[in-house]
């Protein structure tokens, strides 16, 4: 038998798939920051967080997103389970909620406001900021169909924008993509529009002419980009009932005094959109400038086989969010390192460090003990407030030698007037036990 194949593999360096990455300790509290910002800003408007599974039935996502979108054609995550099932990992956030909705019959529940966080997944080209696992916060809103409902749920991610402290670098752009009583005279004028253009079209251009215009004005290619630059827009097909609608979406928006600009080429990759579409977006992250998209989808309830029911929504990438607050100083909590020398201080130096754990103050102890300066340096390192030093004498005596880092001073204190004066200074002094 050839092991030779086996022991390559055993021996081969393990990383991580292509296009997913880990986020290390370091980025984590800013990743918890974006998520608990979104948990405040959210809750105010009556939004409770929805938790869907990372796997749906594959015909989920062809329903609802649409079988000629770039998704689902070549980004999805698709295989059999072992019933033969095929199963896909969620591209997106909206397919499941809406699934969600459906299945518990949350129509009698209307208006139904929830918001998710999570891993997504597309098999795309990774660059910067664009990633084959990457992660969304979101927000959908079923029941209003008025332009008030949109303008606060942009106004609502305005909101968390500035709260996070991003939205001066930011453009909140809108358009009107219609309904389906006025899409059909849209869809001709880009047929004819682009059938006069049809040899100047990428390979999956032509094709989509003919089975779906509308995802040419999504196209990646930079000459399909160019040519859908001067190509008929949204706003010249608009019926009287969504030219209405999206003249009050910029009325309320100017009531709050939220700029925002007037994109007519504005699309959705996706199919479900209806009238209000937007999109926030920057000049911080070249071509990756999509921080946040959403808009309304009034058709789509009924069209995953539930009540018709309207709905506005979007999404964030918290990669681009992490991406544009990359060198901001993220607040860590105070920390009281405890140094322990010789055995018999070990067990005082636990004792310390779960009474001040149990008073809500954050401890790292010396588990590996070593010499005081390694020690002190891990306690510089981790960015300890104080630093407890525990040897032979303070073992004996039950006394605790506590240092300032930042001056050096020190200061010798019985056990339990030292425990005071950690928890009161960084914990609940008052549960001292």
């Amino acid at each position: 038998m050839d092991h030779s194949k086996n022991t390559q593999e055993n021996t081969t360096t393990l990383t991580t798939i292509r296009g997913m990455r880990d986020i290390l300790p370091d980025e984590t509290p800013l990743w918890a920051r974006l998520e608990q910002v979104a948990r405040d800003i959210f809750g105010r408007y009556g939004y409770r967080e929805l938790r869907t599974p990372i796997l749906e039935k594959s015909g989920l996502f062809a329903r609802a997103v649409g079988e000629t979108t770039d998704i689902v054609e070549k980004e999805m995550y698709t295989f059999a389970d072992r019933n033969g099932d095929s199963l896909t990992l969620r591209p997106e956030g909206t397919a499941s909620v809406v699934r969600s909705f459906i299945e518990h019959g949350m129509d009698r529940q209307l208006p139904w406001r929830v918001f998710y966080m999570g891993p997504m997944f597309r098999y795309e080209r990774p660059q910067k900021g664009r990633y084959r696992q990457f992660h969304q916060i979101g927000c959908e809103l079923f029941g209003p169909a008025t332009a008030v409902a949109d303008a606060e749920v942009m106004s609502m991610v305005m909101s968390y924008l500035r709260a996070v402290g991003v939205s001066s670098q930011l453009t909140l752009e809108i358009n009107s993509l219609g309904c389906p009583s006025c899409r059909p005279a849209f869809r001709q004028s880009l047929t004819d529009y682009f059938s006069a253009l049809k040899s100047n079209l990428c390979e999956d251009c032509q094709r989509r002419l003919e089975r779906n215009p509308l995802r040419i004005l999504d196209c990646k290619q930079e000459q399909c980009r160019e040519l859908s630059r001067n190509s008929p827009h949204t706003g010249q097909h608009l019926c009287g009932g969504c030219e209405e609608h999206f003249t009050s979406v910029r009325g309320f928006l100017d009531g709050l005094s939220q700029p925002y600009q007037v994109n007519n080429h504005l699309m959705r990759g996706l199919d479900y959109y209806t009238r209000t579409a937007f999109e926030v977006t920057t000049l911080q992250l070249g071509a990756q400038n999509t921080v946040a998209a959403g808009g309304r989808y009034d058709q789509l309830v009924a069209d995953m086989g539930g009540p018709a029911t309207p709905a506005v929504g979007f999404a964030m990438g918290v990669e681009r969010l992490a991406l544009l607050l990359a060198g901001q100083d993220t607040v860590k909590p105070p920390l009281v390192y405890v140094a322990t020398l010789g055995p018999a201080a070990v067990l005082l130096g636990l004792q310390l460090a779960e009474a001040l754990r149990g008073c809500g103050v954050g401890v790292e102890l010396a588990l590996a003990g070593g010499s005081l300066k390694s020690q002190m340096k891990k306690a510089d390192r981790c960015g300890a407030a104080h630093t407890v030093i525990l040897g032979d004498e303070e073992a004996t005596h039950r006394t605790l030698l506590i240092r300032e880092m930042a001056t050096g001073e020190q200061r010798r204190l019985d056990y339990q007037e030292g425990l005071h004066f950690l928890a009161a200074g960084f914990g609940m002094g008052g549960m001292v036990p």
